[in-house]
């Protein structure tokens, strides 16, 4: 099959834009704002942003199976997609722009709302991306590019507060959430529009009838799947430990002022190294290049024990060298779902990708929930003040939940991919499989 011209593969990606211009504050930013800012507390904050995630969990899947079997003449992804944007508009608005005060069940009630359209929205993304091209390594080419966008859009939100911190002289956070909020809003029409509109679906095959108890013995029946998605929900503890705490990182560990600059040059170490990440990929294959990826996040990130305090540009050069890999986990994961969903196909006769990118996406927010629960209250029991006076010990603490678990982690999901049962050549016959099937059926 001849490959996709790089302007379909970037105009696919072009959603992913406000995508992580919505992800990045709502796993960075909201959840300090409104523990301080808004006066709710990390405690109950850190509740809130738990409960709200295994929510999202709860709808995953749901979404995931209907999604693949919901045909219409415009495509199984593509209304699905459409529908999502008034609902992530609609809710951004009043998340990232409250008016104060604000109660934890305002907070725990739009971010119910976010987190269904948001799972409308990338679902469909990652599904129609993971459907796009059956090859091994095209597959990796179109989640790089859709990496790209992601770590471009997180740049792009990110540059809007570095402008407010420096044109106001100081950390304005309400501007700066709200910032945030209208990029999201005013993009994501756009980059929808345009994806539908000039991006193609492939024909997929029927995914039948999948019952919410036979979703779980998918899992069970499904080798490859359980390991992949056993190493997602560890990437997704480590992330979130590691995103939840940047902040109080930089402010009052580190302080910095301006933290946004750190992420800023993270993300854009981030994006010059993904075409090098591919090139890996097809030479070690995806597998060990996730693995290895994963051996060099535990390898870099205790430099940060070594930042001095109020030294940035050592700090600069310590995020400069993590953000190197930051973009090889998310997009080779998705890249290797999609070739586990075609063994699936091979043994079930039917195509469920939207079911297993649901899978995906659930457990790694199952981590991230898990984890900025666990890290909030773990500062509550060190007895860490945001913003405040801090001891010594309390600083220690802060920097070690930040640091020890994620090595730990990473170390753990390089285990569980090194010998992934899923190559090159194993996806090629399932592939002559699947396309003799359909040429079968054809006929």
């Amino acid at each position: 099959m001849k490959p996709l011209s790089p302007s379909i593969v970037a105009t696919f990606a072009l959603p992913a834009l406000p995508i992580a211009a919505m992800g990045l504050p709502i796993g960075v930013y909201l959840p300090p704002f409104y523990a301080g800012e808004m006066g709710l507390g990390l405690a109950t904050v850190g509740t809130v942003f738990m409960l709200t995630r295994f929510w999202d969990v709860v709808t995953d899947p749901i979404l995931g199976i209907v999604s693949d079997r919901w045909h219409t003449r415009w495509g199984r992804r593509k209304p699905w997609l459409v529908a999502s944007v008034p609902i992530v508009m609609g809710s951004v608005m009043m998340i990232f722009m409250p008016s104060p005060p604000v109660t934890a069940a305002y907070l725990l009630g739009w971010m119910l709302v976010l987190y269904v359209g948001w799972t409308l929205l990338t679902l469909s993304h990652m599904s129609w991306g993971a459907e796009l091209a059956p090859e091994y390594n095209e597959r990796s080419r179109i989640q790089g590019y859709r990496e790209v966008a992601l770590i471009l859009g997180m740049v792009l939100v990110l540059a809007l507060p570095v402008a407010i911190e420096r044109a106001a002289g100081g950390d304005v956070a309400a501007t700066r959430i709200a910032s945030m909020g209208w990029f999201v809003v005013i993009l994501l029409p756009l980059t929808v529009a345009l994806a539908v509109t000039l991006v193609p679906e492939r024909p997929a095959h029927d995914a039948g009838h999948v019952a919410w108890r036979d979703t779980l013995s998918i899992v069970v029946r499904n080798a490859p799947l359980r390991r992949l998605l056993a190493a997602d929900l560890l990437g997704g503890l480590s992330g979130g430990i590691v995103t939840s705490l940047f902040l109080f990182l930089a402010g009052d560990a580190l302080k910095l002022a301006g933290a946004s600059v750190l992420i800023l040059v993270y993300l854009l170490a981030g994006v010059l190294f993904i075409p090098f990440l591919l090139r890996v990929s097809f030479r070690l294959g995806k597998h060990r290049s996730l693995a290895l990826s994963s051996l060099f996040n535990a390898a870099t990130i205790p430099f940060i024990l070594l930042i001095p305090e109020g030294n940035l540009v050592a700090a600069v050069l310590c995020f400069v060298l993590l953000g190197v890999n930051v973009g090889a986990g998310p997009f080779l994961m998705r890249s290797i779902m999609a070739d586990v969903a075609d063994e699936d196909a091979v043994h079930s006769g039917s195509q469920r990708t939207g079911l297993f990118f649901s899978l995906l996406t659930m457990t790694n927010k199952i981590g991230s929930a898990v984890a900025v629960g666990i890290a909030y209250a773990a500062l509550d029991v060190i007895g860490f003040v945001p913003g405040g006076e801090n001891t010594t010990a309390a600083i220690a603490g802060l920097k070690a939940v930040y640091v020890w678990p994620a090595c730990l982690l990473s170390i753990a999901v390089a285990a569980i991919v090194w010998a992934f049962p899923l190559d090159e050549a194993r996806q090629r016959r399932n592939r002559q499989i699947l396309d003799q099937r359909s040429a079968a059926a054809g006929a």
